[in-house]
């Protein structure tokens, strides 16, 4: 029995339904990405951590995926496992004030669960297109909200499947930053703690948000979002712009003429095409303006 097909044996004995040569372009927001041999909907803590257990025991490449929003995946053949936290894995509830997600519920379910139980807090995160374990991993963010503001607590395993709660203390939020992406862990669930609030009040934020969000950024083209993190005392839309690079392309992809801190597929493009956007871009604004710009999408790569 080859490697796959122990897995495949394991995640059957767990419960997990999976998926096999699967195209990584429909798990990405971008649209891109090669297959892999393996994908396992994860939908329940103790049986994930069993199988990031074994895959780390077994030394098999894992890549854990979730809204793929903030992904960039190379084409051609990718030699890992993939365990997809997605809807099998998205209950949301409440306790006593505090709500309980799962690493696979959406941000925008989440954000209206808050507000359909009136409580205010999450307004910031109804559009942006991502699931909670992506949310905490890079402690997402938009319009003065982050997620450090309100999760008091994550569950996540190690690779050796032990599964611990983080207090809020232990998170390390930063920009971008958690504790959890150093590696070595696998978000499980989180716990939200909001305010008690007027349910149309906000509703009328989300809604104001969303339109803000149609105004400003290129949601008619698949994108991860913001490709660049904003550098110290700027931004990196900015810096961009003021390079004359807004609207460069290469194939398919291009730096959005919308909202320049975005590149953008506009149908076929490839990684390849994307990443010599960006690496045209880095290079471009670091001889211009002395500033090195660092992606913000994770980039998976065959090798």
């Amino acid at each position: 029995m080859n490697d796959i097909e122990k897995i495949k044996a394991l995640a059957n004995s767990l419960g997990f339904e999976y998926s096999e040569n699967v195209p990584l372009s429909r798990y990405t927001t971008f649209g891109i990405g090669g297959k892999c041999p393996l994908m396992i909907e994860a939908s329940n803590e103790m049986g994930t951590a069993e199988l990031v257990k074994t895959l780390s025991s077994e030394k098999l490449p894992f890549y854990i995926i979730g809204k793929g929003s903030n992904l960039l995946v190379e084409d051609g053949d990718i030699p890992m496992i993939f365990i997809h936290m997605g809807k099998a894995f998205s209950d949301i509830s409440l306790e006593n004030g505090v709500i309980i997600c799962q690493a696979g519920a959406m941000l925008s379910s989440v954000s209206a669960f808050a507000r359909d139980n009136s409580l205010t807090g999450l307004e910031f995160a109804y559009g942006i297109p991502g699931n909670m374990g992506g949310a905490v991993y890079m402690n997402a963010g938009a319009y003065g909200g982050e997620m450090k503001d309100v999760v008091i607590s994550v569950t996540a395993c190690d690779f050796s499947g032990n599964i611990r709660e983080f207090t809020a203390d232990e998170l390390d939020f930063s920009y971008r930053h958690s504790v959890f992406t150093g590696g070595g862990y696998v978000i499980l669930s989180a716990r939200l703690r909001l305010t008690a609030g007027d349910k149309t009040a906000i509703a009328a934020r989300m809604t104001e948000l969303t339109e803000k969000r149609r105004e400003k950024q290129p949601l008619e083209y698949r994108s991860a979002g913001s490709t660049f993190k904003r550098p110290a005392g700027t931004f990196a839309a900015l810096l961009i712009e003021e390079c004359g690079l807004k609207g460069y392309s290469c194939g398919d992809a291009q730096v959005s003429e919308k909202h320049s801190g975005f590149v953008v597929n506009k149908g076929g493009a490839s990684f390849a095409d994307v990443m010599n956007v960006i690496d045209h871009v880095k290079k471009t604004v670091y001889e211009k303006r002395g500033i090195m710009l660092e992606c913000e999408p994770e980039i998976i790569r065959r090798g």
